[in-house]
């Protein structure tokens, strides 16, 4: 997780990669554990806990972020495409992401997304990420 802390800007509880698999150049692979007592679970649902779509995409976009984050510069989360969810990701779960820049265009970039549990697609997604200034 020193490795992710030391690149991301986010914390707890808005962090959602605990650590990184192997990265390239263009290409990261990430993941985050999930457990049942993120305050997520608390509302959704009590009775049948599953992680909030939004925030597995906004994991993959944070492991896109590993890869795209320049000096002095914050990944921005522009856009998504083709967002799909396929399977639900429940506490115990780890999700893994795979992330790849397919695009470099006016300081953005684009990437296919996967998040897999269990290596079955739990979602995908096209991410579009822009840098912003450190303030």
């Amino acid at each position: 997780m020193d490795d992710v802390m030391k690149i991301l800007p986010h914390r707890y509880p808005f962090l959602m990669v605990d650590g990184i698999i192997d990265k390239s150049e263009n290409r990261v692979t990430a993941f985050k554990n999930v457990s049942f007592n993120e305050p997520q679970f608390q509302g959704h649902f009590p009775d049948n806990p599953i992680m909030p779509g939004v925030l597995i995409l906004e994991g993959m976009a944070q492991t896109a972020g590993l890869i795209a984050l320049e000096p002095g510069k914050v990944p921005l989360f522009i856009g998504a495409d083709k967002v799909r969810f396929k399977n639900p990701v429940k506490p115990g779960d780890k999700i893994v992401y795979d992330v790849e820049i397919v695009g470099k265009r006016f300081g953005m970039i684009t990437v296919n997304a996967v998040a897999k549990t269990n290596d079955k697609i739990c979602a995908k997604a096209v991410l579009l990420l822009g840098m912003g200034k450190e303030t």
